[in-house]
């Protein structure tokens, strides 16, 4: 619920911009594309601070917090009035909202092992995109309020959406548990076997000392090969992911359909996006394939953008998103898992998921430009040549950082033979020859 929450009520604007918010606030489309370039920037303002925030302050209140707080500006957007007021909203949204998603993936870290994750990430991850087709078909609904309480329906979309958000937020703080060793559902065998588990699968550090916050564990995030790998993986594929997230209704207009049909059409491929992504999170984690289901998203990318760029066709254009869409859906959760998995211990971690997430949202905001006012509809032309090179970027890093990482656990398993786990030192996280990289 806070990725399908933070994923609507960052995204709903696109909705609300195809039904009539552009219009009535009289906005260009420059001044809409700084209005989201704005999210992203207070969005990543918070990214680091909050992950590193979330084991300090404890997930059971921070993520309710900033959901609550999230949706009080979320819900703000329905009420304004002018080019400034909307640009307030969307900062304050971004701000609260900044690091939700990295935070909820280092939570999740710390209830499950390091091969069932991605099936969990890929969960939360195609609710968000569900929260893509959810909210066309609401938006679909809700705009036909237009004129109750002498307020356009775009602003029915921000206010109604904005206070479920709201009410989860403030439901949550009596839901959410701590950890598992606070987990009330849990007896005191379970709470021993979940901790076992997690400590021996190197998701979380055998010795609490070492998972303890340390500056120089957040120094060496940016230190390690493959982590790096990943955030470019992030960035290249997080620019398709928010192009998307923010555009689709706008490019399914550009093909002719009328508004509320474009919010309709909006909807079957994310749904389509949904069963590529629980199909390809299963067999990533049953085979232990984090990489593979990278290139093979990025490969469906890649088709799908070839046809959109090149088909004079309408209907094959819209055809080209069932390969788009799913593609950028079943990605997206391989990459954060793949990171996720690879760096230890937590304050390693936490660094490395915030940087990932990060960097996806300054691909954010290069998407909202080239989409938004550099690429003009219907054809977007050179974005679409933008994303074109960008998932193929996507598809030779992959493949690179899966030989890297067998290169590595070669080199760990020789070592492992010539010595005692016991005649290790402490703290070397995902360096230990002992902890072996997830491919």
């Amino acid at each position: 619920m806070f990725q399908l929450l933070s994923f609507l009520d960052r995204s709903n604007i696109a909705n609300a911009r195809v039904a009539g918010l552009q219009e009535d606030l009289m906005l260009s489309d420059h001044q809409y594309t700084v209005a989201l370039t704005v999210t992203y920037v207070s969005v990543i303002m918070a990214e680091i601070p909050a992950n590193l925030l979330l084991r300090a302050v404890g997930p059971r209140f921070m993520l309710p917090a900033i959901l609550t707080l999230w949706g009080v500006a979320a819900t703000f957007q329905g009420f304004v009035k002018r080019y400034g007021d909307l640009l307030a909203c969307r900062f304050f949204l971004g701000l609260f909202e900044g690091g939700s998603v990295a935070s909820v993936i280092l939570y999740l870290s710390l209830w499950y092992p390091r091969h069932k994750l991605q099936w969990r990430i890929t969960v939360t991850g195609v609710i968000a995109s569900l929260a893509g087709a959810f909210s066309g078909l609401l938006a679909y609904g809700i705009i036909r309020m237009d004129g109750l309480g002498q307020r356009p329906g775009w602003s029915w979309i921000f206010i109604l959406e904005g206070v479920f958000s709201i009410l989860f937020g403030f439901s949550a703080f009596f839901i959410l548990p701590h950890s598992p060793a606070h987990a009330p559902f849990l007896n005191d065998p379970e709470k021993h076997y979940v901790i076992s588990r997690l400590r021996e699968s190197g998701a979380i550090s055998r010795n609490d000392q070492v998972d303890a916050f340390n500056w120089g564990e957040v120094g060496k995030a940016f230190t390690l090969p493959h982590a790096w790998m990943l955030y470019s993986i992030s960035f290249f594929a997080g620019a398709i992911t928010y192009g998307l997230a923010y555009f689709t209704p706008s490019i399914v207009a550009g093909l002719g359909y009328t508004r509320a049909q474009a919010q309709l059409f909006s909807v079957p491929p994310t749904v389509a996006g949904f069963f590529v992504s629980m199909v390809t999170a299963h067999l990533s984690d049953r085979f232990g394939a984090r990489g593979l289901n990278i290139v093979f998203s990025s490969t469906l990318m890649t088709i799908g953008l070839v046809m959109f760029l090149v088909s004079k066709s309408l209907h094959v254009k819209y055809g080209s998103l069932f390969l788009i869409v799913p593609g950028s859906a079943s990605a997206a959760p391989a990459f954060l898992a793949w990171n996720a998995n690879n760096v230890a211990p937590y304050p390693r971690r936490a660094t490395a998921t915030a940087v990932a997430s990060l960097m996806t949202n300054s691909a954010g905001i290069l998407a909202t430009w080239l989409l938004g006012s550099l690429s003009p509809p219907p054809l977007y032309r050179e974005a679409n040549i933008t994303m074109l090179t960008f998932s193929v970027f996507t598809l030779i890093i992959a493949g690179i950082n899966i030989v890297y990482l067998s290169s590595q656990n070669k080199r760990k398993s020789a070592i492992r033979a010539t010595m005692a786990h016991e005649n290790e030192p402490l703290g070397l996280g995902d360096r230990s020859a002992w902890f072996i990289y997830s491919l």
